[in-house]
Parts: C-alpha cells; structure tokens; sequence
C-alpha cells in the first residue's frame, strides 16, 4: 500500500493482512506506528476493509506500558470508542484507568476462565478444532445490540505459550460468496434473533429445563438480518452467531419454527458449519505486542482454550462503532434505558 505502512496477506491465512511500519522507527516502534497512522486516518481502515475485515499487527510491545495508544489508534477506525463505565459493563472487566478498554484476563480484578477444551480436543488428524460443532463459541461481538459495532481492536498484553489461548477468526463475506444460489435467495430477507449471552435462551439452557433470566427493556432480543450489505465495500455478508448468543426460544430465526429442534435452529447449524470450513478460517497465535483488528460486520470469532493453572493472560479490547449500515439509520441504542438512549 501507498504511504508509510506495509501490508502483505496474513501467512496461514485465506484472508486477511500483515500491518508493519515501512520506515525504521528506532527504540519507539509503537507510537511511531500510531504516529504515522494518524498522519494517514485512512491507511489503515483501507487496509483493513482491503484484506477483508482482518489485520494483524505486531510488535506494539510499547502499548503495554501505555494503554491510552490503544484508544489513539482505535479513533481512527470510527466515531466512538466504547466507554465502558457507560455501558453496564461489569466494573472488573473494565480496565483501572482507561474506560476505553475491556480487559479480557484470567487474572484479578477480572478473572475471566478460558473456554474448556473441545470434545475431544484435537481433529481426527491432530489439528485445532476450528469446524462448528465441534468448535463452540463462533460469535460477533455485541451482535446483541441495535446498532451493533463496528470494528474490534485486541491487544496482547500477555500471551500464552503457542499452541494454546488462540483466537480463531472467519470471513462471513468469503463464506456467503460460496454458498449456492438457492441458499442465498432462501435466507436473503431472515433475521437472527441475538440476545446476550447468559440470559438462558441457549439449547443446552432450554433442554435442561432452566428458567430463563427475565430480561430488563433494554436487555431484549434483537433481529439483525441474516445477510447484511457492508457499508463500506458493498459486500453482502452473513451475520450470525452460533448457539449461546441467539434467543433459542423465540428464535434463532425470526419467523420460522423456534426451538432447539425447530427448522430455524437446523438452518443456524447448516450457516454455522458452512462459515467455519478450513476455506473460510484463521487461527491467531499470539505473540506479546500482537494487535488483531477486525471487523464485526465481516466477520466471527472465537476463544479458545489455554491452561489458566500454569499461565496468565492479558489482552486488552476496544470496540468502535459509528457507521452500521443505513438499515440502522436514526435508531436509539437498545442497550441503554430508554430514559438515558440517544439517537444512535
């Protein structure tokens, strides 16, 4: 790419970008990158829209003593950086003194566990499980919320060792372009039924006969199409989440038989295996000072397992949304008490 960033494809990767500085930037690689970005606003968010809503740039060891460069880099991608004090998020996920960061750790304050091991936990020929059912957890973030967001910055504090502690992505673009013509007229006006994870309206929740949790107003269900058109490349691509943040009661398909076992259920599990092929999927093995940005409405992700015995881990994420597609033009935001929403 022109300008003072090279970006070459993501090795091991059907998709995706490698993000360097050109220029040699001596002992302060990190704010020279952000530096450079912020004199190019547009290079990096062309990159990314570029190499289909995946870059991976590495080497941002100097963010980890500063956290304030991670909400600078992120300006550029939207017009707001998500405050999470704001956003009823739990105060210890919340990073100490920057509001921007969600702090995504197995260590104190927020102590969040990895995802268990798969069953069983390799491939038949030793591989990392990557295909749904046999990987759980493929999600978008906060797909949840109307006007859901746009791009998602995750930085590497602390790594795990290779091999362990993975995040796995997948190109909803590349896997609605492959799907047959009668697939694509079948779900080309469907919507989804997202709602936050925990609230008790997965499959395993329903055939185990617990109650729901009794969602607030601004805690409700939301439709969000199946297919949506990306705002800035015209593409259209799907828009899913697989079984712990769709409504298995009411959905997971608007419109047709809800249910665990309903035909909306089959048809989420059909998307689901199809989106997550080797064709269509990447696996990020972290490195300190590794920075992944992705794009939500191109893309899924997932967690994976890693040993929280023997190592901590320390990434830190933002989220930037401001321009979801015209289909969300003028909304108020469903995630905030009506008394305090403002037009999105």
């Amino acid at each position: 790419m022109s300008g003072g960033f090279d970006v070459t494809p993501l090795p091991n990767s059907p998709f995706g970008g490698l993000l360097r500085l050109r220029a040699p930037a001596g002992p302060d690689y990190t704010r020279a990158l952000i530096a450079a970005a912020e004199a190019e606003p547009h290079a990096i968010p062309a990159a990314l829209a570029e190499y289909e809503g995946l870059l991976l740039v590495p080497g941002l060891h100097g963010m980890a003593q500063d956290p304030a460069l991670l909400v600078r880099l992120s300006r550029l991608f939207g017009e707001e950086v998500e405050n999470y004090h704001e956003t009823l998020t739990e105060p210890t996920k919340v990073h100490e003194t920057v509001p921007e960061i969600l702090v995504v750790s197995n260590m104190p304050p927020a102590s969040k566990p990895p995802p268990p091991l798969p069953n069983p936990p390799r491939t038949a020929d030793g591989g990392l499980p990557m295909q749904y059912p046999h990987r759980r957890g493929w999600h978008t973030d906060q797909s949840y919320r109307r006007p859901p967001p746009d791009i998602s910055l995750f930085f590497a504090a602390i790594a795990v060792p290779k091999g362990q502690g993975q995040t796995l992505f997948a190109n909803c673009a590349g896997a609605y372009e492959a799907l047959p013509a009668a697939t694509k007229a079948r779900i080309a006006h469907l919507d989804g039924l997202h709602v936050m994870p925990g609230s008790g309206r997965s499959p395993d929740a329903i055939r185990a006969g617990k109650t729901p949790k009794p969602l607030a107003p601004h805690e409700q269900p939301q439709r969000q199409p199946l297919v949506r058109i990306h705002p800035v490349t015209g593409k259209p691509s799907l828009y899913l989440c697989e079984e712990g943040q769709l409504d298995w009661i009411n959905g997971p398909v608007v419109g047709m038989e809800p249910g665990p076992d309903g035909e909306g259920g089959g048809l989420i599990r059909e998307l689901m295996s199809h989106l997550t092929q080797p064709q269509f999927t990447y696996a990020q093995d972290w490195d300190d000072g590794d920075m992944i940005i992705w794009d939500n409405r191109c893309l899924v992700h997932a967690a994976t397992w890693f040993d929280a015995d023997r190592h901590q881990r320390l990434m830190w994420r933002t989220t930037v949304r401001g321009n979801p597609g015209p289909e969300y033009a003028g909304e108020r935001r469903s995630w905030i008490p009506q008394r305090e929403a403002e037009p999105a």
